[in-house]
């Protein structure tokens, strides 16, 4: 049976980042395919994929597609940002939007030194799709493919007037770590099904309050993405849940389609609801994904489905 490796990584200020690392691995002959696995024997990778997850979740919560993806050809390296899941110093904070980005960079370099002369497909989920896609912005060169899944670049709910005049004089006033409580705490809003409900609630790692310079590196992220996203022109697979209730899927769409992006694909699930991991369609989701990964890419091409009830 297929396992991750936990490993670490030094950031440039001492700060011990660990993560998740998925080894690729050849496919089980006459495996279903409904486990995520796949029937083409390979000899190398296919490449890396370098993962980041939401403001609450951490990679403990995307095992099963990690394995799909390994099990597909790819090497995943899932990050833990810091202040989140296995790294539990600081929990919730983060100093500002270059710091998380210069950690994203070394896990990426890390995965082009282990497995050089082949592509890097970079995957931000959630929360994740903002960092993901700054970093695509501001390192087009280091990014071969980008995947997005429901990414927050455009929420239901964001901070209004008074709470961002708040976060702008936390940030005059260099008021890092004051705690501020999550909006989306409640696992509901994360999947309709009960088992996964469950999981999410009794979770230790899991997050429901992060600091206000967190908030203000999330704001520089925004800010990246908005003047910088004309660099973001690499083959992007991007994945909605048409239920979701923290990501405004209209705005997403209407934002991801003005980027000049050479090849975007879209996949919508009907009765999904947030987090793809956990919802009924999930093995579905998982060969969508590595397909998607495992295809030649044409230029110039957009694809726009919805996804059946897999």
């Amino acid at each position: 049976m297929m396992k991750c490796e936990i490993r670490t990584c030094h950031a440039s200020d001492g700060f011990a980042l660990k993560f998740r690392h998925f080894k690729s691995a050849p496919p089980c002959f006459g495996s279903q395919e409904a486990e995520g696995k796949s029937s083409s024997p390979f000899l190398m990778p296919q490449g890396s994929v370098v993962a980041v997850h939401g403001i609450q979740s951490h990679s403990g919560w995307y095992k099963d597609s990690s394995l799909a993806m390994a099990r597909s050809g790819w090497d995943v390296y899932f990050a833990d940002r810091r202040g989140s899941g296995l790294n539990g110093r600081s929990r919730g904070h983060a100093d500002h939007g270059l710091r998380l980005l210069n950690d994203l960079k070394l896990l990426v370099e890390l995965a082009k030194q282990e497995h050089p002369n082949q592509p890097v497909a970079l995957l931000g989920l959630s929360w994740g799709g903002k960092l993901a896609s700054a970093f695509a912005a501001t390192y087009p060169h280091l990014v071969q493919r980008l995947v997005l899944l429901y990414p927050a670049t455009d929420s239901i709910v964001g901070p209004n007037w008074r709470q961002q005049l708040m976060l702008k004089l936390a940030r005059h006033h260099d008021v890092r770590k004051r705690l501020v409580a999550l909006p989306f705490a409640d696992p509901e809003f994360f999947t309709n099904v009960p088992s996964f409900q469950s999981q999410i609630a009794n979770d230790p790692l899991a997050l429901n309050s992060v600091t206000t310079g967190f908030l203000n590196a999330t704001a520089d992220l925004d800010r990246i993405v908005r003047h910088q996203c004309a660099n973001i022109k690499m083959p992007t697979l991007f994945m909605l849940a048409a239920a979701d209730r923290i990501v405004n899927n209209r705005k997403v769409k209407r934002r991801l389609q003005s980027w000049p992006v050479s090849d975007l694909s879209m996949i919508e699930y009907s009765n999904a609801e947030h987090t793809l991991e956990f919802c009924s369609q999930r093995i579905g989701f998982f060969q969508d994904l590595t397909h998607w990964l495992n295809r030649s890419l044409p230029t110039d091409a957009v694809q726009v489905s919805e996804a059946s009830d897999k």
